[in-house]
């Protein structure tokens, strides 16, 4: 994993090159959520969303990422208690009442979207469906910080009052990130942190901010393959994602479908909500 320290400012113009990213990486996410059904493999998943590279002609900045072994897919497939990075296989066979986090990343033109969801396989526990609905919820806390003036601690602490309030974990080793020509920008962006405090916000900043929560543990563990990160008690985990924008008009969420909605959702969101809920604020 290789950051660029370096805090960029995007112009008008790449920001639009960044939200035609977002679009293609959504329409992916969309994909892959539709193959996730019992029966199917997390390859299948990881298929799905290759086929709307594909016919984009675009690329992963996913593939081919140095690790144990080069990561191998254009996203990443984390069942149930696999947080973040789970690698797509023929071989892990979705089944009933599983969850799955699907991460995807879509390089366009020079410049990278990044985004993520959780959901279920057929139906859902109780259990499962609220940690689901927590972490999205989570995320788009976060979103209404990422304002002009506004902090990265401001965006954290907002997180991570959301989640933990509702009695869940969030992990304090894997963090969101700035976003541009490359996948890992600065400033990086805890889950966790002090309203105030960090990198102040200005317009052309661009950040996936990514909730990473754990039903009954802050600790992960790395499992065997190199590269899925587990919760270390094996409970349920869950990830939501977005790329967003800091614009003078407000937070700009660059990986939305075309039409404004997300790609999946648990909780209902839809464009004209979003647009709403952004402009009326905190």
């Amino acid at each position: 994993m290789s950051w660029d320290r370096q805090i960029s400012i995007k112009s008008k113009e790449e920001l639009k090159l960044m939200r035609e990213a977002g679009v293609i990486n959504a329409e992916a996410l969309r994909a892959a959520a539709e193959a996730c059904v019992p029966g199917a493999s997390t390859y299948d998943v990881n298929a799905a969303a290759e086929k709307v590279h594909h016919r984009y002609g675009v690329t992963s900045p996913f593939r081919g990422v140095p690790g144990p072994i080069p990561f191998p897919a254009n996203t990443c497939t984390s069942v149930n208690h696999v947080l973040v990075h789970g690698i797509p296989s023929r071989k892990h066979i979705l089944k009933e009442g599983d969850i799955i986090s699907v991460d995807c990343g879509t390089l366009f033109k020079g410049y990278v979207a990044d985004s993520a969801f959780t959901t279920g396989v057929g139906k859902l526990t109780d259990e499962a469906r609220k940690l689901i609905e927590t972490t999205e919820s989570a995320l788009y806390a976060g979103i209404q910080r990422m304002r002009v003036g506004y902090h990265t601690g401001d965006v954290s602490a907002a997180i991570q009052e959301y989640a933990e309030s509702r009695g869940y974990f969030l992990t304090k080793q894997y963090t969101g990130h700035g976003v541009g020509r490359k996948m890992w920008e600065a400033p990086q962006v805890p889950n966790y942190g002090i309203a105030g405090q960090g990198v102040r916000l200005k317009a052309g900043i661009v950040i996936a901010i990514e909730p990473m929560v754990l039903i009954g543990t802050e600790a992960t563990k790395v499992l065997g393959d190199g590269w899925s990160v587990s919760s270390a008690d094996h409970s349920l985990t869950a990830h939501y994602e977005h790329t967003i924008a800091v614009t003078d008009e407000g937070p700009m969420v660059t990986t939305l479908l075309a039409d404004g909605n997300p790609p999946v959702t648990s909780i209902g969101m839809t464009a004209e909500r979003l647009s709403r809920e952004l402009a009326q604020g905190l």
